[in-house]
């Protein structure tokens, strides 16, 4: 029986555990999901780091207002 999940890794240690579960062959971790914690390019943080500029909280809120505004 195979079955599919995803998980997200909160910290070092539930990675290390996933890793040994792995090495006794009880679970596989596919290649395009394995992440470390300390910030590989596959990392949300590092995929989406950049992508907005910095702005002030006023113009934020006022964006926001607009767009619900556009659903009304």
């Amino acid at each position: 029986m195979s079955q599919t999940v995803t998980v997200d890794v909160l910290n070092e240690h539930a990675m290390s555990l996933l890793m040994d579960l792995e090495r006794q062959q009880l679970i596989r971790v596919h290649e395009s999901e394995k992440l470390s914690l300390s910030g590989t390019p596959h990392s949300f943080r590092e995929k989406y780091k950049g992508a907005m500029s910095r702005q002030p909280l006023v113009l934020i809120e006022s964006q926001l207002n607009e767009l619900r505004n556009e659903w009304e």
